[in-house]
Formats: structure tokens, C-alpha cells, sequence
């Protein structure tokens, strides 16, 4: 990325000593309530919202964030934070806020590396008081617009072998076993997109006395040429419904991969469409008992 995104908790501690910084908890507003960044904005729905590609699915989506982030006080001047308990506790819903603010254009998004857990560890103040922001209008522009795929762009790519299908998934979604990380038949398929390959979006980071963080580049390129990706192959990403992969785009953005998009739609999406094609089971050749 151009951009730095991974802020650390001692850089936003510095900061918000200074106007210009909105924080955004990602987080249950219980979990909120119990203590959370001074001064941060709940927007639990970052987590919760799921979304289709169609036309109307991606209207109501801009619709929905672009008045939530204006009601966050996100005008186009600020720095936007953003953060969850720790990086795979919200299956990502720190990068799925980051990514929905630069799919919107805005200019300047952060997340919070480590999330809430390192910000405790760091030994930073901590608050229950709900934050009052003042509104302000979100400049949405059409920026960010490519990095955003549709079922008809995976449903192209299936025949393009310049383009690696990546899903991040959990190992039992991968081979079909269960539908989602909500229960096993949730979706009402269960399989992946054909031709795809897999990077469990685990395997990006790496524990830390401060919870899990992202791998340094060489070794997230090195999960990557495990799969035959390299720096120049166009990466498409899918998971259930865009969380943990947005958080493996932020990773491989950040490891230089250049051109990474997402099917925010995902699983959630593409298994109900009887038009799309799965596959399931073992992406191998059975052993012969």
C-alpha cells in the first residue's frame, strides 16, 4: 500500500494528543460499554452488515456506511482508526472497516494493529464514557470502486488463469464441511469456488505477547509463493462475508502484493445462487484405502 495503514498502540496514543484522529470500535456494543480507546465511536454493524454485490446490494451498502461513518464525524480531514478486540477475535473486522472506508474513498483509514488487546497491554487509558462525535458529511466518491469484485467478476475469473481465487477461510469451509463460521448449514451449500486456492488467513499472522499480528513481509510473500502467488499475480479474495478477507488484503498489501481485490459478497452470497459453481470435499486425489 501507498499508504501506511498498521498503526501501532504507542503511534495512536501520540495521535490523539492531537485533533484530527476519529477512533472506530468495531466491537459489541456490550464489549464497548465495558471499556474501550477514550473518545473511540461504536460501529458494531462494520461486523455484523452482510451484503450482496448486486446493484441494489452495493447502494444499500454505501448508503448504510457512508451515513454511519458522517454520523462517526468522518469528513475527509480526519485520520480514521479502526479496531477490534484483538486480530482474530473479530475474524477481522478492523481491516473489513478499513477496507469499507477506502471501497467508499476516503482518503485516510488506519487500523489499529493488535487491536484493543495490545492498546491494554500497552498499558494506555481506557474509558466508559460513549463517545458524543460531531456529525459531519462523509465526502463518498467513487476511488476505491476496483477494489471491490461482483459475482460476475468471479464467475470471469474462473476461466482467467492469470488470476489466483484466494479463499482464507477455515479449514472446515474450505472442504466443505460446514457452510460458515456461524453454523455448519447456515449457507445452503457448502464447497469453495472452483480452481481456488487457500491460505488460511491464520496463517498471515503470527502470536505476540500483545495477541496475534501480522507476519513481516517476507514471511506473508512467503505464505503466498506457498500457493504460487508472487508480487505481480492479480489476487481475488473471498471468505464468508468479507471480514477475514479483508484483514489477508491488508496483509498482502502490505507485503507488496500489488493488485488484491475482494468479493466482499463471498461465500455468504455465492452459495446461494444455484448459478454459481462449488466444489467440495478433499482438493486432492483420494488415498487408496
Amino acid at each position: 500500500m501507498s499508504e501506511k495503514v498498521l498503526v501501532e498502540p504507542v503511534e495512536l496514543s501520540a495521535m490523539l494528543q492531537q485533533p484530527g484522529t476519529v477512533v472506530i470500535d468495531t466491537r459489541a456494543p456490550a464489549a464497548y460499554a465495558a471499556g474501550h480507546i477514550p473518545g473511540a465511536v461504536n460501529i458494531h454493524d462494520i461486523f455484523t452488515f452482510l451484503a450482496t454485490s448486486t446493484r441494489e446490494g452495493m447502494r444499500e451498502l454505501r448508503g448504510k456506511f457512508a451515513a454511519a461513518f458522517g454520523a462517526a464525524g468522518l469528513s475527509g480531514e480526519e485520520t480514521a482508526v479502526v479496531y477490534e478486540e484483538s486480530m482474530d477475535s473479530g475474524f477481522g473486522q478492523s481491516c473489513r472497516g478499513y477496507f469499507l472506508l477506502k471501497f467508499l474513498g476516503y482518503p485516510k483509514a488506519m487500523v489499529l494493529h493488535g487491536g484493543f488487546t495490545a492498546w491494554r497491554k500497552a498499558g494506555l487509558p481506557t474509558s466508559t464514557d460513549p463517545a458524543t462525535p460531531e456529525p459531519k458529511i462523509f465526502p463518498e466518491s467513487d476511488a476505491g470502486l476496483a477494489m471491490m469484485l461482483d459475482r460476475d467478476d468471479m464467475l470471469a475469473a474462473l476461466a482467467d488463469e492469470r488470476v489466483c481465487l484466494l479463499d482464507v477461510r477455515d479449514v472446515d469451509e474450505w472442504l466443505g464441511t460446514s457452510s460458515s463460521p456461524y453454523g455448519a448449514d447456515f449457507c445452503p451449500r457448502k464447497g469453495r469456488i472452483p480452481g481456488a486456492r487457500w491460505i488460511e488467513w491464520y496463517r498471515l499472522m503470527k502470536p505476540s505477547p500483545n495477541g496475534p499480528l501480522f507476519k513481516s513481509r517476507d514471511e506473508i510473500l512467503a505464505e503466498c509463493h506457498s500457493v504460487g502467488v508472487t508480487a505481480e499475480t492479480p489476487v481475488y479474495l473471498y471468505c464468508f462475508k468479507g471480514a477475514r478477507a479483508s484483514n489477508s488484503l491488508v496483509a498482502l498489501k502490505e507485503a507488496g502484493i500489488g493488485d488484491v481485490r475482494l468479493y466482499f459478497g463471498s461465500w455468504n452470497e455465492w452459495s446461494r445462487d444455484e448459478a454459481c459453481p462449488i466444489e467440495s470435499g478433499p482438493p486432492w486425489a483420494p488415498v487408496a484405502a
